[in-house]
């Protein structure tokens, strides 16, 4: 099963559940992955999109809750959190910083890095390989440490 075909079935557990914000959250989802369909030239949609999408919708919310709670309005941070938390089921499993440190020095290790100047080719290991598994700038940061 695609996650393309996974979030339409979880629409309709929420539905029948009647879970208004996991509904809210999923159609979310959907739309913008019909949005990113019809304008490409193929119209299938597959799990590369799924997460690509998935993933800026889960950072949106996330840069939501921050202002939201700055602003004191608990209520609505709390709905965007929970909405969060349903677009985090369709996005790989995070890394943790101590597993990005890992990471970032064996790639320095694997394109002989010598400096800051080697910044590009390190991060564009580390882009291929761990992507999807942690934020690239947590991981810029983190490069840069080790180059220093």
């Amino acid at each position: 099963m695609t996650l393309f075909d996974q979030i339409n079935a979880d629409i309709k557990n929420a539905m029948l559940a009647k879970d208004k914000t996991t509904l809210s959250a999923l159609r979310d989802i959907k739309s913008k992955l019909l949005l990113e369909a019809t304008s490409a030239s193929d119209s299938k949609v597959t799990d590369d999109i799924v997460l690509k999408i998935s993933k800026k919708l889960h950072k949106q919310r996330i840069e939501t809750i921050e202002i939201y709670t700055k602003q004191g309005r608990d209520d609505l941070a709390e709905e965007e959190r929970v909405q969060a938390l349903v677009i985090e089921k369709y996005l790989p499993k995070q890394l943790t910083t101590d597993e990005i440190h890992e990471h970032v020095k064996l790639a320095i290790s694997e394109v002989d890095a010598q400096g800051m100047q080697d910044m590009g080719k390190v991060m564009g290991l580390l882009s291929s390989k761990i992507g999807g598994m942690a934020d690239g700038k947590t991981i810029s940061v983190i490069v840069k440490e080790e180059l220093s």
